[in-house]
Parts: structure tokens; sequence; C-alpha cells
């Protein structure tokens, strides 16, 4: 149902870019099962290189689209170079490379709450004690609140363009300054900026519960160091994942944003570096990394 709605939308898009003309519904139909049916085999696929290869085969899948289009946007900037643009385009390789490198760092980094377990005695022998530590990512959300905000983002334009057309002008009115408004790049940066920002929150609070992990802790006879069992310790957890995410925040709003900021620099789309792509090819080539050197230790054992 999903690709069957995307699949019309996209073929509204492209007849309102006067791409496709003249649809008749027999058209629209073959369209719209001809892009539910491919994407369900890229499903199917995907499925397939889980199960039967290495790392998550639909992220290796999309890894593969956006590396595809390297060459082209190489090829691009290489028929366009000329040699007083040479520091532009050093700066450009300076960027993307410690972009990479934050996008390694922001996505591996943790913060370590140290756990202590109290010790048991049974009969003449002492169980457990020790300590060990609790393992938080500074960036808990992963990509989806960037694929959320450009979700809702896309929605009013969506609507806008339904609008215009409108016989009613107050209707019309609207759409056209909903669409006005939107095609301003600070604004549309902004509102970009604050939806991701909100939406790494929203799905940090549903994805980690404090109070849960406050109870599996207090159930096996662990406590954090100075910290009450139970509501406390909740509370002190929940006050560490706030100020990470808070940093994980501001990490993906500003990933989000770069390639607008980066285009609006250079003047070049080619040189629209950053966004969700570059988040998606580096956490999955990390990924990889991790599934290979695992299955050579499993080997090696």
């Amino acid at each position: 149902p999903l690709a069957a709605l995307q699949a019309f939308g996209l073929l509204t898009i492209l007849e309102r870019q006067g791409v496709l003309l003249d649809l008749t519904m027999a058209d629209r139909i073959l369209n719209v099962v001809v892009v539910v049916t491919g994407s369900m085999i890229l499903m199917w696929l995907g499925e397939l290189i889980t199960q039967y290869g290495i790392g998550n085969g639909v992220s290796l899948l999309i890894f593969a689209g956006i590396v595809g289009a390297v060459p082209t946007t190489a090829l691009q900037l290489w028929q366009t170079f000329d040699v007083s643009q040479l520091p532009m385009y050093l700066g450009f390789i300076a960027a993307i490379i410690a972009i990479i490198a934050g996008i390694v760092v922001i996505s591996e980094a943790e913060r370590p709450i140290p756990i202590t377990y109290a010790k048991q005695v049974r009969g003449s022998r002492s169980y457990g004690g020790g300590g060990s530590y609790l393992p938080i990512r500074v960036n808990n959300a992963g990509v989806m609140p960037i694929i959320f905000a450009l979700s809702l983002l896309l929605f009013p334009q969506m609507a806008a363009n339904f609008m215009v057309q409108s016989s009613q002008a107050l209707i019309a009115s609207t759409g056209s300054w909903i669409l006005a408004t939107l095609a301003n790049q600070w604004i549309y940066a902004a509102l970009y900026f604050v939806l991701v920002f909100a939406f790494t929150y929203f799905y940090s609070s549903i994805t980690f519960d404090p109070h849960a992990i406050s109870t599996n802790l207090q159930k096996s006879g662990a406590f954090m160091p100075g910290v009450r069992p139970g509501r406390p310790t909740a509370d002190a957890i929940s006050r560490i994942v706030n100020r990470l995410t808070l940093v994980g925040a501001l990490f993906l709003g500003i990933i989000a944003m770069l390639p607008m900021v980066m285009q609006a620099i250079t003047g070049l789309a080619a040189l629209a570096v950053g966004g969700t792509a570059l988040l998606i090819v580096v956490s999955v080539a990390i990924d990889f990394v991790k599934q290979v050197n695992a299955q050579i230790s499993m080997r090696e054992y």
C-alpha cells in the first residue's frame, strides 16, 4: 500500500512537471503496478542478501544506489573544472573528509554509565559483585529523524500543489503562498533543522525507556554508584540521555542542512555534500566492516 501511494504521488509530480503527458487510467494503473513490483523485488533481494550475505540487505542496496551516482557527479565536476576554482575544489575535498570523520566519531561515540553489581552470599561462597557499564550512544536515533522530517516537509508541498489548482481564490492563493514560502531556501532549511531536532528527541524517547532500564537493573541486583535504585536511577539515566540527545540532535540537524549550505556557498549543485546520503553511506560501511570482522573472528575460533 505504501509503494502504491508513493507511486501515485510520483506520477502526479511527473505530470505536474510535464515529463508525462496524456496518461489514461490504464497507463496510471500500469505504472503503479510497475513501481510496486520493482519495490517488492528490491525488498526480496534485500532479504536474500541479509539471509545469505553479509550486512543488512536493504541498507546495502540503498548504499549501492547512492555510491553509484558518485562517478556521474565526478564526471560533471571534471567537465566544468576551472583552474581558478581549484581552491574551492580542494576545500570541498577537505570538507568531505572532515564531515566523514565527524559522522564516524558521532555515530560510534557512546557514554558509559558505570554499573555496580551487588554481591550475593550463598553458604560460604559469594557470587556476583564487580562493576560494568551501560553504554548509551550519542546518536541513538540514527537516520530516522531526517527521514521523518523530509516526509513531513513533503506533505505541505504536495497539498499546496493540489490547492493551487482549486477554483476558490482563497484556497489557490493559500497554496501559492505555501509554495512560495517553502521555495525560500533559508526558510526551508530552518524548518528542516527544527523538525530534525524535534524528531530526534521524539524518536529517542520512544526507543529508549529509562524506567524500563532502571527496573531491569534493580531486578538483576545492579545499581549506579551514588544513586538509589528505582525512580532516582531512572531520573539520572534520563538526564544523561537528554544531554546526549541534544548533541545528537544538533549533529543530525547540521548534517541535514549541509547540502543546502554548501550549495548556497559554492553555487554548484554537484558540491552539495552531506545530508542523509552521506550519513547512510558511512553508517552502512561501518556496519559492514563490523560484520566482516565478526565473521573473521568466528572463523578463527
